[in-house]
């Protein structure tokens, strides 16, 4: 039999301490054997790799405890072990995360708990940028120093850090993302990442972060003066971004700042990047307005793309044509992001188009226009809209072709462009 126990430094329960006595073999976490009520002449391996150690241990005719830290069912074991057929009991302690928000003296019913282990350090670095209150899972590679270097300067944090927790070296200490990088660190197990000014947050009836808008594609007036793109618009340009917890988007010239508080509020870190310094103020007081943390670069995206966190969607707005916005679609094409969308002239969109199947991607376009209902209003100019992606799967659908010629949708019977419509259009 095989059981799975969590420590937390605080006496076994009478199910774990029943399970280690009759055990056979016992493997654990280094520190974590310490104390155990061992049956006379059971063998114990301390070690960091246990379903390593595991493999070639036949657990049908021996009692195996494995003893790990804190919940093994949270970011844990519990999940490779099934993988790998194994179906073991499990007895729980407090996971690392409720052990660090009460070292801290703060509820966590609101907090965003993501792993920055196994090569997501890039993605928990994005959850921190948005999210005000994250707990950070840390590895080898992926800790305290490392967290505070992706986010020093620009998004203002603190860090409590906790090492060895309920171990004989615990140590949890405040600290500044700048101290962070120059500090050593003992074993760090887990870093809450906060905004000071909301670390409290708010009383909800959910787990986890606030769940995301129940409306989208505001109308236009939510963004102030300035040119942008009509609701209809961006409703379809967000659906090709995908923005979520965890991506990176850039909003290049989108005119209001309108994508990027859009994909804020999904939750996604986001940074808008724009020429003109009017525009830029405009957008700074339309995030503050709505609540949301956009990062702001002035300039063209041009020179400035090297400097800015790397995208996983990059939306190329109107406020570029001709030739530059095809540098502009190159410039972010080539850093590798999952999606990119602009939208464009005819011309520009096929100039768009070649860029990113030359760089790639599977990209597509399609030319929209929306007509009111009201018969004496005139209809929306249309708007192409370009889209690719890299390595998209969409479950039931075989990939598009490269560099698919534009689209136009056709307009409902009896609206414009049909038979007895006013107007034309699609």
């Amino acid at each position: 039999m095989l059981t799975v126990i969590g420590r937390d430094g605080s006496p076994l329960s009478e199910a774990a301490r029943e399970a280690v006595e009759n055990a056979a073999l016992v493997m654990g976490e280094p520190g974590l054997l310490d104390g155990l009520p061992l049956a006379p002449g059971a063998r114990t391996v301390a070690t960091d790799d246990l379903p390593g150690a595991l493999q070639g241990v036949d657990v049908s005719d021996q009692d195996v405890v494995l003893v790990v830290n804190g919940d093994p069912g949270h970011f844990g074991i519990l999940r490779t072990l099934l993988e790998q057929g194994q179906a073991p009991d499990t007895v729980p302690a407090a996971p690392l995360v409720a052990r660090a928000f009460a070292q801290a003296g703060l509820p966590w019913e609101d907090a965003l708990v993501v792993s920055a282990r196994d090569g997501h350090l890039r993605r928990a670095v994005n959850a921190c940028r948005a999210h005000p209150k994250v707990a950070v899972l840390t590895g080898p590679g992926a800790g305290p120093a490392e967290l505070a270097r992706a986010l020093f300067p620009v998004t203002p944090r603190s860090f409590v850090v906790c090492e060895n927790l309920d171990g004989p070296r615990e140590r949890v200490v405040y600290v500044r993302p700048a101290e962070a990088t120059t500090r050593p660190w003992n074993h760090p197990e887990v870093v809450l990442v906060l905004d000071n000014r909301h670390a409290l947050g708010e009383q909800g009836w959910l787990s986890g972060p606030a769940p995301t808008p129940a409306g989208w594609a505001l109308p236009a007036e939510a963004f102030g003066e300035g040119p942008g793109l009509r609701p209809d618009v961006r409703a379809f340009v967000l659906a090709k971004l995908g923005p979520r917890v965890g991506d990176m988007v850039w909003d290049v010239e989108s005119g209001d700042g309108s994508v990027a508080i859009e994909c804020a509020r999904f939750g996604a870190a986001v940074v808008a990047v724009d020429r003109d310094h009017a525009t830029c103020e405009r957008i700074r007081e339309s995030v503050r307005l709505h609540g949301v943390k956009v990062a702001m670069a002035s300039g063209d995206v041009r020179p400035t793309a090297g400097h800015l966190p790397r995208p996983d969607a990059v939306f190329v707005g109107p406020g570029l044509t001709g030739r530059a916005a095809a540098e502009a679609v190159r410039t972010c094409a080539a850093l590798g992001p999952a999606r990119l969308v602009t939208v464009a002239s005819v011309d520009d969109a096929r100039a768009a188009l070649d860029v990113l199947a030359e760089q790639g991607f599977t990209a597509e376009a399609v030319r929209l226009q929306a007509s009111p209902l009201d018969p004496d209003g005139p209809p929306e100019e249309p708007v192409v809209v370009v889209w690719g992606g890299r390595d998209a799967h969409v479950p039931g659908r075989r990939p598009a072709r490269t560099g698919r010629a534009i689209e136009t949708l056709s307009p409902l019977p009896g609206e414009p462009g049909e038979p007895g419509g006013p107007g034309t259009g699609a």
